[in-house]
């Protein structure tokens, strides 16, 4: 019996009103606008690749690609490749993005930097306490160890 039999005993027990408000997407009933942690996870991991890709690309402050890039312009970037939309500073990307302690990141979280309560530098978890970013004047879109404990993660929407 596949998913889709389910649907008419499911509606049923719902209600018409709840018709107009869920969908079966691949055997697994969503509402519409809450994406899942897997689907959450999949933008990640391709804003992650997407973000390695530019591996060597000159830091340039203000600079949102697709040669040159300042953090959030990396950030920014990557995730409008997946077809995520994002602010283009640090603070208010972290202010965008749903807050996970770092028990919780994943590959394709993001990493924000901050000194008190203000952002001032963001990368893309890739991995083994490493990130993908756009580190300063005179550098280059690099992996580089998380060097700072003072880090906060968001995972985009």
């Amino acid at each position: 019996m596949t998913a889709l039999n389910h649907v008419p005993s499911l509606l049923s027990r719902t209600g018409a009103a709840s018709v107009l408000t869920l969908a079966v997407v691949g055997g697994t009933v969503l509402a519409p606008g809450l994406a899942s942690e897997a689907e959450a996870a999949t933008h990640g991991t391709k804003a992650l690749k997407i973000a390695a890709s530019k591996k060597g690309s000159p830091y340039r402050y203000g600079s949102a690609g697709p040669h040159r890039f300042d953090c959030s312009g990396l950030t920014l970037y990557s995730f409008k490749k997946t077809g995520k939309k994002l602010p283009r500073t640090a603070a208010a990307q972290y202010n965008k993005t749903k807050h996970i302690s770092k028990s919780q990141r994943t590959r394709g979280d993001l990493v924000f930097f901050h000194s008190g309560r203000n952002v001032y530098h963001v990368g893309i978890y890739a991995g083994n306490n490493r990130i993908w970013h756009a580190p300063k004047t005179g550098t280059v879109v690099r992996l580089e160890k998380i060097w700072s404990n003072s880090v906060w993660y968001g995972r985009v929407r």
